[in-house]
């Protein structure tokens, strides 16, 4: 597998025509640069397909994954992009609600 340090998402839509090379642009684009390590998330407008792209120190994989029904618990206007941790992006490709996972997930008064 390809170790994944950091993940990040962008709020604004994606093209899910786009391959590698402009999902590239994009992510230099928004995120300044593609570091090693690092997986970047787009979604397209209706939030039903998502496409990310790891740089693994050598070169990139562009991957897709498309909902057949519903659609990604997608952000809407909290900046431009956001970091999210390995348990979030778990929930959010299996199209869960994953902003409620980690911290954002506390209960601290019954």
């Amino acid at each position: 597998m390809i170790r994944i340090d950091a993940v990040w998402l962008a709020v604004a839509p994606l093209d899910m025509r786009a391959g590698t090379e402009a999902a590239l642009a994009r992510v230099v684009g928004v995120f300044g640069a593609a570091r090693p390590h690092h997986a970047y998330l787009f979604a397209n407008r209706r939030a039903n397909r998502m496409k990310v792209l790891v740089h693994d120190g050598i070169g990139v994989w562009l991957a897709a994954r498309r909902l057949h029904s519903g659609k990604f618990i997608w952000p809407q206007d909290s900046g431009t992009t956001l970091t999210l941790s390995h348990a979030q992006l778990d929930a959010l490709v299996l199209g869960l609600p994953w902003q409620r996972i980690g911290e954002a997930g506390v209960i601290t008064v019954l």
